[in-house]
């Protein structure tokens, strides 16, 4: 049995890895799925101090509450931020690093510094809400932008998605232990159309050849919740 924390992207909450985290926990291993500060269930705590380092904080204080060791992270598009950052603060509990279609950051490299055009058009919808700036406002038909075009996960899907603090998008991530951070075995879990923007030499390497890809919408938690699973308990059986 291993230890998953699942760590969804922007906009999202855990509930995105509902499906995932079923077959998971079917399987035998032990699921957690939190939502980020400010999104979600917890979009209740939102307030302006919201960053990157918060969510870094999010997870690394739940692999050190909930006493989790070789924990097998999982980030979701913005969640490699996320996940690369905890792994790096609390080395000594991950075990592995796993990226769904997801950032993969240099140290000082901000999720605007590494996709810069999509980022740079999600700021074109920047407005502030009590004192926050905010991006990604929800609205009907929004899930297809993340490439759920199923009508009925769709509407699931809308019905959940919350606005996502800019402070986070615009933070630069600074390494505090790379070198252990970088020690820790990852995977790379993709979308075939996201592949052109990646340096796939580098990931085949660092990854030593655990790259999956797969042709579906942006979400593929929920696009392809069987086949993600399925990779993912790999990755679990192999370490």
């Amino acid at each position: 049995m291993a230890v998953f924390v699942l760590v969804h992207g922007g906009g999202h909450g855990g509930w995105c890895y509902k499906l995932v985290a079923k077959r998971l926990s079917a399987l035998g291993h032990e699921v957690h799925a939190p939502s980020l500060s400010g999104l979600a269930d917890r979009a209740h705590v939102l307030s302006a101090a919201i960053d990157l380092d918060t969510h870094i904080d999010d997870v690394a204080g739940l692999l050190e509450f909930e006493d989790l060791t070789d924990a097998i992270l999982v980030g979701h598009s913005y969640g490699g931020m996320v996940i690369t950052g905890a792994a790096d603060r609390r080395p000594e509990r991950v075990g592995h690093r796993v990226y769904l279609d997801a950032a993969y950051p240099r140290d000082g490299e901000s999720l605007h510094d590494h996709a810069h055009e999509q980022i740079s058009a999600a700021k074109q919808g920047l407005h502030e809400v009590n004192g926050v700036e905010l991006v990604m406002a929800p609205m009907p038909g929004f899930a297809a932008f993340f490439g759920v075009t199923d009508p009925a996960l769709g509407a699931w899907t809308d019905a959940r998605l919350t606005a996502q603090p800019w402070k986070c998008f615009e933070q630069k991530i600074a390494f505090r232990n790379e070198a252990a951070m970088r020690a820790i075995p990852e995977s790379h879990l993709i979308c075939t159309s996201t592949i052109p923007g990646r340096d796939m030499a580098l990931l085949e390497a660092r990854s030593q050849g655990r790259v999956w890809d797969i042709d579906t919408g942006h979400d593929l938690m929920l696009t392809e919740p069987e086949w993600v699973a399925e990779r993912l308990d790999a990755v679990a059986r192999q370490a």
